[in-house]
C-alpha cells in the first residue's frame, strides 16, 4: 500500500482520494476544537494559505480521542473551525487515530513513522509531513507549532 491508495471522507461524507494529490506535499493533523492545542488551527490555516493548494495541502481528522476534546458532529466542525479559527483546509469526518477502528491512514503514517510511544498516537495536533513523491517525511508531536514546519515543507517543495 502507498499514501496515494488512501482516501479519507469530507463530513458530509464524500470520498477524498489521497491520488488527488500527487506531486503535492500533504499535512496530516489530527485536531480538536476544544484542546490547549486548537490556537495552532490558525497557523495550520496561514501554511495553506501561505503554500497554495496547488503546493501543500492541509488536511485536519477531527479526533474525539483525547480527553473529549472534539464534542462537535461530523455536521458542524467544519463551520465551528471556520467561524472560531479561520479555517478554510480540508477537513474530514471525524476519526479514530489508534484503536481498533483507527482510521487507516493513520496507521498507514504511524508505521511508516513512529513516535516516542511507537505506533500510538500521543495527543491531538500531531502531524505528519508527506513528501511531493507520496513518502512519509517527517512526524511532528502536539507540542510543534505549524511554523516550525514552514522550513520542511519549502524543503520539500523546493
Amino acid at each position: 500500500m502507498n499514501f496515494y491508495d488512501l482516501s479519507a471522507k469530507t463530513p458530509q461524507g464524500e470520498a477524498i482520494p489521497f491520488s488527488n494529490f500527487k506531486d503535492k506535499a500533504v499535512l496530516i493533523v489530527n485536531t480538536a476544537t476544544r484542546c490547549g492545542f486548537t490556537p495552532q488551527l490558525k497557523g495550520l490555516e496561514e501554511l495553506h494559505k501561505n503554500f497554495g493548494e496547488d503546493k501543500l495541502v492541509v488536511l485536519g481528522f477531527p479526533c474525539n480521542q483525547f480527553g473529549g476534546q472534539e464534542p462537535e458532529s461530523n455536521d458542524t466542525v467544519e463551520e465551528v473551525c471556520h467561524l472560531n479559527h479561520g479555517v478554510t483546509f480540508q477537513l474530514t469526518e471525524k476519526v479514530e487515530v489508534n484503536g481498533d477502528n483507527e482510521h487507516p491512514v493513520f496507521k498507514y503514517l504511524k508505521n511508516n513513522l513512529g513516535g516516542t510511544l511507537g505506533d500510538k498516537i500521543k495527543w491531538n495536533f500531531t502531524k505528519f509531513l508527506i513528501s511531493p513523491e507520496g513518502k512519509p517525511f517527517k512526524r511532528y508531536g502536539s507540542i510543534t507549532k505549524p511554523a516550525k514546519i514552514e522550513k520542511d515543507i519549502e524543503n520539500l517543495i523546493g
